[in-house]
């Protein structure tokens, strides 16, 4: 499940980080051109000039036919956030009160539908 920005340069897919006139593009294996920040981290600044395609990438979904973000997956399930925005329909749902106004819960993999990244 992925939720962050992610960036197209030369031709190729990264998890990236705009900041401000520059992106921080991130891969797991040395390449040319990235240093390694940590062991399987590795990053390297380019002009975001030069980058082809900036987005923010998240995992949505629906659950019992109301709409929801996907947070983590574990096994059989999945970690998710209620975004429909009725306290009434999270409480109805059984979800927990992550936060005021912020509903989670672990849902059944198999019970969900239209499981796809949105672009925003």
């Amino acid at each position: 499940m992925r939720d962050g920005y992610i960036a197209r340069f030369l031709g190729r897919e990264y998890e990236a980080s705009p900041d401000g006139d520059t992106v921080r593009l991130y891969r797991p294996d040395a390449a040319e051109g990235f240093e390694e920040v940590r062991p399987g981290r590795f990053v390297r600044v380019v002009p975001a000039a030069d980058v082809d395609d900036l987005a923010y990438v998240r995992s949505v979904c629906n659950w019992r036919g109301e709409p929801f973000i996907v947070l983590a997956e574990h096994e059989a399930w999945l970690r998710v956030e209620y975004t429909g925005g009725k306290a009434p329909v999270a409480a109805e749902l059984g979800l927990e009160e992550f936060d005021y106004g912020v509903y989670q819960g672990w849902a059944p993999k198999q019970d969900v539908t239209d499981l796809r990244e949105s672009r925003l």
